[in-house]
C-alpha cells in the first residue's frame, strides 16, 4: 500500500513534510511494506541529495556519478535515522550524505595516497585561494596571504599547496612545461638499462670460468670474446669441430647449473 507523503512550504523547496512517515516507518518490521515505504521517502528526498552533489561539481568526477554517490547516502540516512532521537531528517540526512561524497572523493579519486589531514589542508588552500582570486586581480595569491585568509600557518599553507598536485596526474602524452620541440613528458622518463644486467650476469660467473680447466677456459674466451668459429677453433688447438661442439655444450651446460644453484 502507497503511503501518503505530505508536502508543505519550507526553507529549501525540495524537502517535504515526511515527519509522519518515518514515525511509520520506525514501527515497521522488514518486509515488502516497509521496503516500499522506503523506496518512496528516498524518491521524495532525492532532489535534495542531486542538490548537495551538486555542490562538488567541477572537481574531477561528473554530476552524475556525484549524483548516485550522494543516492547512496541518502539510502543510509533514511535506513539509519530515528525519529525518535527529536532531530529533523534533513539535519541528519544533508551530512550523512556530505559525508558520502567526500568519502568517495577520498578512497576513489585521490591519484596518491594522502592523509586526512593533508586532505583538510589542500580543500582549504583550495578554498580560500579561489575566494581570494576574486579580491586579488593580475596574479595568484602568495602563501602568506592565504594563509591569513584562512587561518593557517604558512607551512600548513605549503603542505596544502603541495597536495593539490597529488589529486590528479599529468598524462605521459603532456607537453613538457617549457618545451617548444614537441617533446611529451613519457619521453623524459628513464628506461632499465641492460648493460646492468649484462655486469651482475658476468660477476656471478666469474668464480665458475675460474674453476674450469685452462682448455675449456680457452674455448669459451675464443668462441664468446673473439668471435672464433668452432672450426676455427678447432684448428688452433688441434682438435676436431666435434670435440670443440662437444666441450662448449659441456661448459655452457655446467656453468648454467652452477650459477642458478648459486642463486637459489
Amino acid at each position: 500500500m502507497r503511503a501518503t507523503v505530505r508536502t508543505k512550504q519550507h526553507p529549501h523547496d525540495d524537502a517535504p513534510d515526511t515527519a509522519a512517515a518515518f514515525e511509520r516507518l520506525s514501527a515497521l518490521s522488514e518486509g515488502p511494506e516497509r521496503q516500499a515505504l522506503r523506496d518512496e521517502l528516498v524518491e521524495l528526498w532525492l532532489p535534495m541529495a542531486e542538490r548537495i552533489a551538486a555542490r562538488y561539481r567541477g572537481r574531477g568526477e561528473s554530476v552524475e556519478d556525484l549524483a548516485q554517490v550522494a543516492a547512496l547516502g541518502l539510502v543510509k540516512a533514511v535506513e539509519r535515522y530515528d525519529p525518535a532521537r527529536g532531530c529533523a531528517f534533513e539535519s541528519y540526512a544533508v551530512p550523512t550524505i556530505t559525508g558520502e561524497i567526500k568519502r568517495h572523493f577520498r578512497d576513489h579519486m585521490w591519484v596518491l595516497h594522502v592523509p586526512r589531514r593533508v586532505q583538510d589542508l589542500r580543500n582549504r588552500v583550495r578554498a580560500a585561494g579561489k575566494e581570494l582570486s576574486q579580491t586579488i586581480s593580475g596574479r595568484a595569491p602568495t602563501v602568506a596571504e592565504i594563509a591569513a585568509y584562512a587561518q593557517m600557518t604558512e607551512d600548513d599553507v605549503r603542505t596544502g599547496l603541495e597536495a593539490l598536485d597529488s589529486f590528479a596526474a599529468l598524462s605521459l602524452d603532456a607537453e613538457l612545461p617549457g618545451s617548444d620541440d614537441g617533446y611529451a613528458l613519457g619521453d623524459a622518463l628513464g628506461e632499465p638499462d641492460s648493460g646492468f644486467d649484462l655486469v651482475i650476469d658476468r660477476e656471478a660467473v666469474k668464480p665458475c670460468l675460474l674453476a674450469l680447466p685452462e682448455r675449456e677456459r680457452t674455448i669459451l674466451y675464443l668462441r664468446y670474446f673473439r668471435g672464433m668459429t668452432q672450426s676455427r677453433i678447432a684448428q688452433q688447438l688441434g682438435i676436431s669441430q666435434m670435440h670443440v661442439s662437444r666441450l662448449l655444450s659441456g661448459c655452457c651446460a655446467r656453468l648454467r647449473e652452477e650459477v642458478l644453484a648459486e642463486s637459489v
